[in-house]
Protein backbone atom coordinates (compact mmCIF):
# COMPACT_ATOMS: atom_id res chain seq x y z
CA UNK A 1 0.00 0.00 0.00
CA UNK A 2 1.29 3.53 -0.91
CA UNK A 3 2.51 5.52 1.98
CA UNK A 4 0.90 9.01 2.03
CA UNK A 5 3.41 12.28 2.17
CA UNK A 6 4.05 13.28 5.32
CA UNK A 7 4.84 17.31 4.33
CA UNK A 8 5.27 18.89 1.57
CA UNK A 9 7.46 21.93 0.19
CA UNK A 10 6.23 24.87 -2.10
CA UNK A 11 7.76 27.15 -3.99
CA UNK A 12 6.59 30.84 -4.45
CA UNK A 13 7.00 32.15 -7.60
CA UNK A 14 6.03 30.53 -10.49
CA UNK A 15 4.20 28.25 -8.14
CA UNK A 16 1.89 30.73 -5.72
CA UNK A 17 2.94 33.66 -7.05
CA UNK A 18 2.76 35.19 -10.21
CA UNK A 19 5.76 37.26 -9.22
CA UNK A 20 7.10 37.87 -12.96
CA UNK A 21 5.71 41.45 -13.12
CA UNK A 22 7.58 43.24 -10.26
CA UNK A 23 11.10 40.82 -10.41
CA UNK A 24 11.42 41.67 -14.76
CA UNK A 25 10.43 45.61 -14.05
CA UNK A 26 12.87 45.52 -10.96
CA UNK A 27 15.78 43.98 -12.79
CA UNK A 28 15.58 46.30 -15.74
CA UNK A 29 15.27 49.29 -13.62
CA UNK A 30 18.84 48.00 -11.53
CA UNK A 31 20.36 47.29 -14.90
CA UNK A 32 19.38 50.60 -16.38
CA UNK A 33 20.84 52.66 -13.14
CA UNK A 34 23.92 51.01 -13.74
CA UNK A 35 24.40 51.57 -17.22
CA UNK A 36 23.90 48.14 -18.31
CA UNK A 37 22.35 46.53 -21.10
CA UNK A 38 19.14 45.05 -20.52
CA UNK A 39 18.06 41.47 -21.73
CA UNK A 40 14.65 41.04 -24.11
CA UNK A 41 11.66 40.49 -21.84
CA UNK A 42 11.69 36.81 -22.70
CA UNK A 43 15.16 36.25 -21.17
CA UNK A 44 14.28 38.58 -18.22
CA UNK A 45 11.65 35.77 -17.35
CA UNK A 46 14.30 33.09 -16.84
CA UNK A 47 14.96 35.17 -13.74
CA UNK A 48 11.83 34.40 -11.99
CA UNK A 49 12.30 31.56 -9.67
CA UNK A 50 16.04 30.56 -9.83
CA UNK A 51 18.31 32.76 -7.68
CA UNK A 52 19.49 35.89 -9.04
CA UNK A 53 23.00 35.41 -9.29
CA UNK A 54 22.37 32.66 -11.66
CA UNK A 55 20.49 34.77 -13.59
CA UNK A 56 22.58 37.51 -14.09
CA UNK A 57 25.27 35.34 -15.22
CA UNK A 58 23.51 32.77 -17.11
CA UNK A 59 21.08 35.64 -19.03
CA UNK A 60 23.14 38.89 -18.49
CA UNK A 61 26.64 37.62 -18.41
CA UNK A 62 27.71 39.57 -15.42
CA UNK A 63 29.97 38.08 -12.75
CA UNK A 64 31.92 39.37 -9.94
CA UNK A 65 31.06 42.88 -8.91
CA UNK A 66 29.16 43.87 -11.45
CA UNK A 67 26.82 40.98 -10.55
CA UNK A 68 27.29 42.14 -6.88
CA UNK A 69 25.99 45.56 -7.94
CA UNK A 70 22.89 44.88 -9.97
CA UNK A 71 22.23 42.58 -7.01
CA UNK A 72 22.37 45.13 -4.17
CA UNK A 73 20.14 47.55 -6.37
CA UNK A 74 17.76 44.94 -7.51
CA UNK A 75 16.77 44.07 -4.06
CA UNK A 76 16.63 47.67 -2.84
CA UNK A 77 14.53 48.61 -5.64
CA UNK A 78 12.38 45.25 -4.81
CA UNK A 79 11.96 45.54 -1.43
CA UNK A 80 10.44 48.92 -2.17
CA UNK A 81 7.74 48.24 -4.10
CA UNK A 82 8.49 45.55 -6.82
CA UNK A 83 7.78 42.19 -4.34
CA UNK A 84 4.49 43.45 -4.54
CA UNK A 85 4.20 43.69 -7.97
CA UNK A 86 2.27 40.20 -8.03
CA UNK A 87 -0.75 38.23 -7.66
CA UNK A 88 -1.64 34.53 -6.63
CA UNK A 89 -2.65 32.16 -9.14
CA UNK A 90 -6.07 31.73 -9.83
CA UNK A 91 -6.90 28.59 -7.64
CA UNK A 92 -3.63 28.47 -5.64
CA UNK A 93 -5.05 29.54 -2.31
CA UNK A 94 -8.54 26.95 -1.98
CA UNK A 95 -5.39 24.28 -3.53
CA UNK A 96 -3.32 24.85 -0.32
CA UNK A 97 -5.83 24.96 2.02
CA UNK A 98 -6.48 21.58 0.76
CA UNK A 99 -3.11 20.35 0.90
CA UNK A 100 -2.69 21.30 4.32
CA UNK A 101 -5.63 18.93 5.36
CA UNK A 102 -3.15 16.05 3.91
CA UNK A 103 0.03 17.13 5.22
CA UNK A 104 2.03 20.21 6.64
CA UNK A 105 3.13 22.64 4.39
CA UNK A 106 6.47 24.38 4.25
CA UNK A 107 7.59 27.28 1.38
CA UNK A 108 11.16 26.58 0.08
CA UNK A 109 11.79 29.58 -1.65
CA UNK A 110 14.66 31.12 -3.93
CA UNK A 111 13.83 34.37 -3.08
CA UNK A 112 15.27 36.05 0.57
CA UNK A 113 13.14 34.50 3.18
CA UNK A 114 12.57 37.97 4.88
CA UNK A 115 11.29 39.03 2.19
CA UNK A 116 9.32 36.07 1.17
CA UNK A 117 7.74 36.43 4.21
CA UNK A 118 6.77 40.10 3.59
CA UNK A 119 5.14 38.94 0.67
CA UNK A 120 3.08 36.36 2.08
CA UNK A 121 2.12 38.37 4.61
CA UNK A 122 0.85 40.86 2.21
CA UNK A 123 -1.51 38.43 0.91
CA UNK A 124 -2.69 36.68 3.28
CA UNK A 125 -0.91 33.32 3.14
CA UNK A 126 1.92 33.04 5.41
CA UNK A 127 -0.90 31.22 8.21
CA UNK A 128 -1.26 28.51 5.68
CA UNK A 129 2.81 27.23 6.12
CA UNK A 130 3.93 25.54 9.33
CA UNK A 131 7.78 27.33 7.96
CA UNK A 132 8.92 29.58 5.67
CA UNK A 133 12.49 29.04 4.40
CA UNK A 134 14.60 31.07 1.92
CA UNK A 135 17.26 32.84 0.94
CA UNK A 136 19.83 34.13 2.73
CA UNK A 137 20.00 37.86 2.18
CA UNK A 138 23.75 38.03 1.40
CA UNK A 139 22.63 34.88 -1.14
CA UNK A 140 25.12 32.71 0.82
CA UNK A 141 22.10 30.22 0.79
CA UNK A 142 20.37 30.11 -2.33
CA UNK A 143 20.11 26.79 -4.45
CA UNK A 144 17.22 25.41 -3.98
CA UNK A 145 19.24 22.61 -2.70
CA UNK A 146 20.08 24.57 0.33
CA UNK A 147 17.01 26.31 0.85
CA UNK A 148 14.79 22.84 1.47
CA UNK A 149 17.96 21.92 3.85
CA UNK A 150 17.15 25.29 5.81
CA UNK A 151 13.30 23.73 5.19
CA UNK A 152 13.87 20.68 6.64
CA UNK A 153 16.09 21.34 10.06
CA UNK A 154 13.16 24.12 10.60
CA UNK A 155 10.38 21.18 10.40
CA UNK A 156 12.44 19.12 12.74
CA UNK A 157 12.44 21.67 14.61
CA UNK A 158 8.53 21.77 15.09
CA UNK A 159 8.51 17.97 14.98
CA UNK A 160 7.18 17.43 11.74
CA UNK A 161 7.63 14.32 10.22
CA UNK A 162 9.89 14.25 7.60
CA UNK A 163 9.74 10.50 6.39
CA UNK A 164 8.31 11.14 2.99
CA UNK A 165 8.53 14.80 2.09
CA UNK A 166 7.29 16.21 -1.65
CA UNK A 167 8.21 18.95 -3.07
CA UNK A 168 5.77 21.43 -5.79
CA UNK A 169 7.67 23.94 -8.24
CA UNK A 170 7.83 25.10 -11.47
CA UNK A 171 11.31 24.59 -12.30
CA UNK A 172 13.79 22.38 -13.26
CA UNK A 173 15.78 23.94 -9.70
CA UNK A 174 12.94 22.95 -7.68
CA UNK A 175 13.39 19.77 -9.13
CA UNK A 176 17.26 18.79 -9.20
CA UNK A 177 16.81 20.41 -5.50
CA UNK A 178 14.70 18.65 -4.45
CA UNK A 179 16.17 15.16 -5.65
CA UNK A 180 19.69 15.73 -3.78
CA UNK A 181 17.74 14.89 -0.67
CA UNK A 182 16.01 12.16 -2.65
CA UNK A 183 12.24 14.42 -2.26
CA UNK A 184 10.49 13.66 -5.48
CA UNK A 185 8.78 17.19 -7.07
CA UNK A 186 5.18 17.82 -8.48
CA UNK A 187 5.52 20.53 -11.13
CA UNK A 188 3.18 23.15 -11.53
CA UNK A 189 2.78 23.42 -14.63
CA UNK A 190 1.17 27.66 -14.30
CA UNK A 191 4.42 28.36 -13.60
CA UNK A 192 7.56 29.62 -16.11
CA UNK A 193 9.12 26.06 -15.99
CA UNK A 194 9.28 24.76 -19.84
CA UNK A 195 7.77 21.58 -20.92
CA UNK A 196 11.22 19.81 -20.57
CA UNK A 197 12.10 21.32 -16.96
CA UNK A 198 9.61 18.37 -15.54
CA UNK A 199 11.82 15.37 -16.53
CA UNK A 200 12.63 13.79 -13.31
CA UNK A 201 9.39 14.90 -11.73
CA UNK A 202 6.43 12.46 -10.65
CA UNK A 203 3.71 14.48 -12.01
CA UNK A 204 2.55 17.68 -13.30
CA UNK A 205 -0.48 19.30 -11.98
CA UNK A 206 -1.84 21.34 -15.21
CA UNK A 207 -3.58 23.88 -12.40
CA UNK A 208 -3.65 24.14 -9.00
CA UNK A 209 -7.10 21.80 -8.18
CA UNK A 210 -5.11 19.13 -9.62
CA UNK A 211 -2.45 19.08 -6.65
CA UNK A 212 -4.35 17.66 -3.87
CA UNK A 213 -4.94 14.44 -5.69
CA UNK A 214 -1.29 14.19 -7.11
CA UNK A 215 -0.37 14.54 -2.95
CA UNK A 216 -3.11 12.03 -2.24
CA UNK A 217 -1.49 9.50 -4.66
CA UNK A 218 1.43 9.20 -2.81
CA UNK A 219 5.07 8.09 -4.04
CA UNK A 220 5.26 6.75 -7.63
CA UNK A 221 8.24 6.70 -10.24
CA UNK A 222 9.50 9.73 -11.76
CA UNK A 223 8.24 10.46 -15.38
Amino acid sequence: MTQPFTVILVDLDGTIMDSAPGITRTLADALVELGLPVPPPARLLEFVGPPILDGLRDVAGLEGDDAQRVLARYRTLYRATGAFEAEPYPGIRAALERLRGIAPLAVATSKPESTALRILEHFGFADLFTVIAGASDDESRSDKADVITRALALLRERGVDLARPVMIGDRIHDVEGAAAHGIPTIVAGWGYGAPEEAAGAIGVAAAPEELPALVEAGPIRSI
